[in-house]
């Protein structure tokens, strides 16, 4: 193996400019596919981070207006969600798993002793932990007890804490917003897309202080269990529309009283455009790479008819066409395999320098709209690149090494009298 190699590296010593030009457009072609591939990890994973702070198999409806009349009420007229109607959801569809609500009741400034900080007030249930990906720090979230006891419990962001209590532990202490004590029962990390001065309550209590008792809710959130294609999502979203159409008495047909958002459907869409994306990323960075194998293989051809004279010698003295073959393909790999891999380290280099600029811009503003995120080479594209380079070594002295195998011993040795 060792005497193959050194003739690989006399062949390209002899050749460097030729070597070095081919070299270069595998290299290219390489980081071309690196980048591409890289590029699109970090499209994908920026897009996909924008679910990371929600179950994405949810559905969230929103109050809203009618557009048409019905029953003898005018179009316009305003539809208030309730509690009736998460009732509803968990009752008689069996395909709701867990279920949470939100409902906004008071913005105002929030105090402990000297301290102060602006806050808003939201009513929610246990589960809203689990739909919204929420993080518990410290103590607990709002459970079925304060719901049930109309407790005046709250949980509070971070930011919040890090306002009131500095170093202190808020567990168990009280704060006052607008004349009502509240008792903080946890701390909990602030979401992407959520407002970091936050204060979650339960929406019992909520509704008891600030809404007299009125079941209004904001809007309501749910996940989904055993719904596997788009014809039941679509049978499951026309049968809960028109459940609710009838307790609220509005038109059926009116898809506007009722705002229905559905992240499982979004979600789906967003893999099935990345699936697209990542097998058109693999067409172009090949058809790149494809031309440094041509340059490869052109070059192992001029190679062969250089080499013709030897490989007659080599003939004669009983050398199997097979171990030609393996000589030029070895040759061909090697190639092929150095400078590649000399592109991929270039292109990982590259993105990696852009993720450390993406990361620093994150850090600078960490609730913004995520597009492009961690732009990296997976350890699995990292395998297929390898492969790829294997196989267009291979593939780039195939041609070369079947003509060299192909010469006749007597046409050989007659080459270069």
């Amino acid at each position: 193996m060792r005497e193959i190699f050194t003739e690989i590296w006399s062949s390209m010593r002899k050749n460097k400019l030729r070597t070095f030009l081919t070299g270069f457009s595998v290299a290219w072609g390489i980081l071309m596919l690196i980048i591409l591939l890289s590029s699109g990890n970090g499209l994908q994973n920026g897009m996909m981070s924008n679910f990371d702070y929600m179950a994405t198999n949810s559905i969230e409806l929103y109050s809203s207006r009618t557009s048409m009349p019905y029953a003898g009420y005018a179009e316009g007229r305003s539809i208030y969600l309730s509690g009736k109607d998460i009732e509803i959801l968990e009752e008689e569809f069996p395909n709701v798993d867990k279920v949470t609500s939100s409902a906004w009741y008071s913005g105002g400034t929030m105090t402990r002793g000297k301290n102060y900080i602006n806050v808003s007030m939201h009513g929610v249930r246990p589960e809203h932990t689990e739909v919204f990906k929420i993080e518990i720090l410290e103590g607990r979230f709002i459970n079925r007890q304060d719901i049930d006891r109309q407790r005046k419990v709250c949980v509070i962001s971070q930011p919040v804490r890090e306002v009131l209590f500095g170093n202190e532990s808020p567990i168990g202490k009280e704060v006052i917003q607008n004349g009502v004590v509240w008792t903080v029962a946890g701390v909990y990390k602030d979401y992407a897309y959520g407002n970091q001065n936050s204060v979650f309550i339960p929406y019992t209590t909520g509704q008891l202080i600030y809404m007299q008792n009125d079941p209004w809710i904001g809007y309501i959130v749910f996940t989904l269990q055993d719904i596997n294609t788009d014809e039941e999502m679509a049978a499951f979203e026309d049968d809960v529309l028109r459940r609710l159409s009838f307790e609220h008495n509005y038109a059926p047909t009116d898809k506007n009283a009722i705002y229905l958002y559905n992240n499982f459907n979004q979600f789906k869409g967003m893999n099935r455009i990345f699936r697209g994306l990542d097998m058109f990323i693999w067409i172009i960075g090949l058809g790149t790479l494809l031309a440094g194998i041509v340059g490869v293989s052109n070059i192992m051809l001029v190679t062969v008819r250089e080499r013709t004279f030897e490989f007659g010698i080599r003939k004669a003295l009983g050398a199997r066409p097979a171990s030609i073959i393996r000589l030029i393909l070895i040759e061909s790999v090697v190639i092929t395999a150095f400078f590649g891999y000399v592109g991929l380290v270039l292109g990982v280099a590259v993105m990696e320098v852009v993720n450390h600029v993406l990361e620093a811009t994150a850090t600078a503003v960490p609730d913004s709209f995520a597009v492009f995120r961690n732009p990296t080479l997976d350890l699995r594209a990292a395998v297929s690149a390898t492969v790829v380079l294997i196989i267009a070594g291979l593939v780039a002295g195939y041609v070369p090494a079947r003509k060299a195998a192909r010469l006749k011993t007597i046409d050989a040795l007659r080459y270069n009298k």
